[in-house]
């Protein structure tokens, strides 16, 4: 068996190779069109329409006595969470690079996230029917832009040459002068390659069918089965489907032990706001489907299948024992949402539909954080760009029947403290309740989070409540004075007392977010914010143009390479000033040009530049308000975000 994922830059092929992956496999019998709307993994109707990957696809195969599962992964960089979430499902991947276009800004991002999982790849270099398309020049730039590793396996001397740097007997049989046989050759690829060493390079046209069996031949002889799976449960729960009868089904990659149909199984539950603490919930299996959709019955190490009746579980719980997973895959290490848009039904009666529907469609895309704050019956989402907003807009049409429209976006701030102070609260009144919290609030360098440290003795302020002190952090900061996020801060509990009688088990997770807003206010707060890392790949005419749109959004170019008549630069610019710079960089490289971007960081905000948030809850420091939000006498409580 063999877990394959596929990726590309957009438009360098991906699906369509897939495509001829299925039909050279029997797998299908007519092939699909992208451009058609037909290809067999894009079955959303704004994915045949628009002609694009929206959702990773996972199909199942057969060559020469292997089955592969082939996950096909969007291009588009909106949909970079569901590239992400594939990652957890693979054992190996296919990188696929346009033999025109050559090595582009999201090639790269794509290979080294690979790369920093440990996946092995194999590269294909698609479209050499095009004309403009040069297989040496690619292979070239794969070299000196991803991996020195990488070698196209029709050149015999290029293949030796990167085998004897990482094989000691082929080396010394090359230092020996004695002759390396085909065999050899071959036998030393496939070890290197399954283990990530070596990069096997392949080429072909995917549009004319050239090369698809030598790629289903390399899946097979270059990448790995699944490892030995255990007896111990492990798997991973990486998407989420809904099925009319059967409701939630999540996509499960199954490392260790086995699921059967009907089976009860542990899970974490929904996580105590208050406490930080997760419940543990049995949930009994009802379904189990394979790839092709069949009812499997049951689930083994290695394979992948939708599970149904496991509803407490999301995108990324773990089944069973962590520890045996053999990667983790963060949200948002590839590209996260650095603007939010205000989301409003057309008919504002169906806002709470809204939300609730928003609040399902993040439950299949973490990173779609949802925030409803029902005083204002306002609704707020993170999003990635453009297209990503017109994807949910058609999903909340034809999934939920909901008519709506996004605000203009808004991108994400955060903020910190610009000096040290001290945050105090004595929540001691209207009784029974008493907790006393006394904070030291610090400055922390540019991207070191939150740190916190207890000063305070157990006799003083009981562990358990300590505990708790520390599990509302996250609440506490979640909106800072300027309403953003507060990161980079150090936090020292430093004084405090409970009273054995009048001290109620809540009373510390109310008296946290109103003496870290104390300290806020005393050490006051500026704006963070987000800065892009842009790559950007252009004709070597228009280079100077670029490095002025750089400095104009108040960026930085940090490097520039000139390959043939191409120049790749790598820029810093803030994420305000280069929201629309993707529809210049298309005006000024005559449609040429390409650029992918990921956060740097976050950096100090310019004084008169930066937003300031609305609160969505009630503010700690109106404490009488506060009070009585926090003992439910007021709507939407203060965890309302």
């Amino acid at each position: 068996m063999r877990n394959i994922g596929i990726f590309a830059h957009v438009d360098a092929g991906k699906t369509t190779l897939s495509e001829q992956l299925l039909l050279a496999a029997g797998a299908i019998r007519t092939l699909g069109s992208v451009d058609k709307g037909t290809a067999h993994t894009d079955t959303l109707s704004v994915e045949r329409r628009r002609g694009i990957s929206v959702r990773a696809k996972c199909v199942r195969l057969s060559w020469k006595g292997e089955d592969i599962n082939l996950i096909d992964t969007p291009g588009h960089s909106d949909f970079s969470a569901e590239i992400e979430r594939s990652l957890w499902a693979l054992d190996g991947a296919i990188m696929v690079v346009s033999g025109a276009e050559g090595v582009q800004p999201q090639t790269e991002l794509l290979f080294e996230a690979l790369k920093n999982q440990g996946l092995p790849v194999m590269f294909f270099i698609n479209k050499l029917d095009r004309e403009g398309a040069d297989l040496k020049r690619v292979t070239v730039q794969i070299r000196k832009r991803l991996s020195d590793c990488a070698a196209l396996i029709s050149d015999r001397d290029m293949l030796t040459e990167t085998l004897i740097d990482k094989d000691e007997a082929l080396s010394e049989k090359f230092l020996l002068g004695e002759e390396i046989s085909v065999s050899e050759l071959h036998s030393s690829l496939s070890r290197l390659a399954r283990e990530g060493s070596v990069y096997p390079v392949l080429s072909g046209s995917a549009l004319k069918g050239i090369g698809t069996e030598q790629v289903l031949d390399g899946i097979r002889d270059f990448l790995p089965p699944p490892r030995p799976g255990g007896d111990a449960l492990c798997g991973v729960a990486f998407a989420v489907e809904r099925d009319r009868l059967l409701g939630k089904g999540l996509w499960v990659r199954l490392y260790g032990g086995r699921l059967s149909n009907r089976e009860a199984v542990t899970l974490p539950g929904r996580i105590d706001p208050l406490t930080g603490e997760t419940a543990q919930v049995e949930s009994k299996i009802t379904q189990i489907r394979g790839v092709d959709g069949a009812d499997a019955g049951a689930l083994k190490a290695g394979e992948i299948g939708v599970v149904y009746g496991l509803n407490q579980m999301k995108v990324g719980h773990v089944l069973g024992d962590g520890a045996l997973l053999p990667r983790r895959v963060q949200p948002g290490g590839l590209r996260e949402p650095l603007t939010t848009v205000r989301v409003e039904a057309d008919d504002i009666s169906r806002q709470r539909e809204l939300a609730a529907a928003c609040r399902e469609l993040a439950e299949e895309d973490p990173l779609l954080r949802t925030r409803f704050v029902s005083a204002t019956n306002e609704l707020h989402m993170d999003a990635m760009g453009a297209i990503q907003l017109e994807i949910l807009e058609d999903a909340l049409k034809t999934r939920y029947g909901l008519n709506s429209h996004f605000g203009d976006p808004t991108v994400i701030y955060k903020e910190t403290v610009a000096r040290e102070a001290t945050g105090f609260c004595a929540y001691t009144m209207p009784k029974p309740c008493w907790a006393i919290l006394r904070f030291s609030i610090a400055p922390a360098p540019r991207g070191s989070g939150v740190k916190f440290h207890s000063e305070v003795p157990g006799r003083e302020i009981l562990p358990r409540y300590q505990h708790q002190v520390e599990q509302a952090l996250p609440l506490a900061l979640s909106q800072g004075r300027l309403g953003w996020q507060v990161t980079d801060v150090d936090i020292t509990l430093t004084g405090g007392s409970y009273h054995q009688f009048h001290t109620h088990p809540l009373d510390f997770i109310v008296a946290t977010p109103w003496a870290i807003q104390d300290g806020l206010r005393n050490a006051g707060t500026k704006l963070l914010e987000p800065v892009l890392e842009l790559r950007i790949r252009v004709p070597e005419g228009v280079t100077g143009k670029i490095m002025s749109d750089v400095i104009a959004m108040r960026g930085e170019v940090v490097s520039v390479e000139t390959d043939s008549d191409m120049s790749a630069l790598v820029a810093y610019v803030p994420a305000s000033e280069c929201m629309d710079y993707p529809t210049r960089l298309a005006s000024v490289s005559s449609g040429r040009g390409g650029m992918s971007a990921r956060l740097e960081g976050y950096r100090d905000c310019p004084p008169g530049t930066g937003k300031i948030a609305a609160r969505r809850s009630v503010d700690p420091l109106d404490t009488a308000k506060y009070i009585l939000a926090a003992r439910s006498a007021l709507e939407g409580g203060i965890y309302d975000e």
